[in-house]
This record gives structure tokens, C-alpha cells and sequence, in this order.
């Protein structure tokens, strides 16, 4: 099992920023991926960005130059950092971890951009 636990949500103004944390319950240092996802509601569940067990990042369109997602292995914490925040990334954003096949989720943690 492993257990995800989200914070850094928040209200900001647009063009801001935000730190999002993703805290794992194990070592981190032999999960293949993480990532985070983000839904808002009546919208489809979107993958915003990927980190590889070898730092290899992928991101979405919407979100490339913008935001940036790293790990730290030491602290078995995966970061999203989001700059130039937009109304349209007002969403939950969730954690998630692979490993062995199975998907872990953290519980999610709002993100609310005004404009």
C-alpha cells in the first residue's frame, strides 16, 4: 500500500503561483511514476504532468512552460510547481503513484485561481 497525501492548494490570483506537494507513505525512490492529475467539476479528468523513477517529465499542453513537476527522493515528495496561474487551472488536483501495476491516489487538493 502507499499512501499519498497532497497539500500547497489555495486561492491565488492569476498570473500567481503555487506549490503543490504530494507526500508519500514509502520510499519513493522505486515507484517507476508519479504524477498529478486534475478534475474540475463537469469536466473530464486531465493529466497534467508525469515524473519518471529517472526524472524524465512529460507534460500537458495546457500546462508546458507554465508548470514544472519534480521529486525529491529523499523526502519521498513529488512537487508541482505552477506559475502564471490561469481561472481555467481552478481545479482538484490529485496525486498518484505507480507501482507494481497498481495506481495510488492522494485524496486531492483544491487549486482556485481568480481572475
Amino acid at each position: 500500500q502507499v499512501q499519498l497525501v497532497e497539500s500547497g492548494g489555495g486561492l491565488v490570483q492569476a498570473w500567481g503561483s503555487l506549490r503543490l506537494s504530494c507526500a508519500a507513505s514509502i520510499t519513493i525512490f522505486g515507484i517507476n511514476t508519479m504524477g498529478w492529475y486534475r478534475q474540475a467539476p463537469g469536466k473530464q479528468r486531465e493529466l497534467v504532468a508525469v515524473i519518471t523513477r529517472g526524472s524524465s517529465t512529460n507534460y500537458a499542453d495546457s500546462v508546458k512552460g507554465r508548470f514544472s513537476i519534480s521529486r525529491d527522493n529523499a523526502k519521498n515528495t513529488v512537487y508541482l510547481q505552477m506559475n502564471s496561474l490561469k481561472p481555467e487551472d481552478t481545479s482538484g488536483y490529485y496525486c498518484y503513484a505507480m507501482r507494481d501495476e497498481v495506481r495510488y491516489w492522494g485524496q486531492g487538493t483544491q487549486v482556485t485561481v481568480s481572475s
